[in-house]
């Protein structure tokens, strides 16, 4: 009886907290998604395509959006580098981790 309160509440649980978060949509996603439809950024491929050349071999880690840009995560020897890149492909800054 005590395993299936302990089920019951977890249960309940999830569904109380988990619930909120399923239902609103990330803000910085959705404005990115307009800014695309509108013409105002490209898409996150061919913000890719523009800015990976100028990394000197350096590796792709993958994308963040950072508000109104996106934060490119690189690695090379060892250093991460974050590149941070408007929506028309424009390099806004550039930082390393020491």
């Amino acid at each position: 009886m005590t395993m299936y309160r302990t089920l019951l509440a977890a249960a309940f649980a999830v569904g109380l907290f988990g619930a909120p978060a399923l239902a609103d949509p990330p803000r910085d996603a959705d404005r990115a998604f307009q800014a695309i439809r509108q013409g105002r950024s490209m898409p996150l491929p061919q913000l890719e395509r523009r800015v990976i050349p100028f990394m000197g071999g350096a590796d792709y880690l993958g994308p963040e959006l950072n508000g109104d840009a996106y934060r490119f995560k690189f690695m090379q020897n060892g250093r991460v580098i974050w590149v941070d890149v408007d929506g028309q492909g424009r390099i806004i800054r550039r930082s390393r981790d020491r």
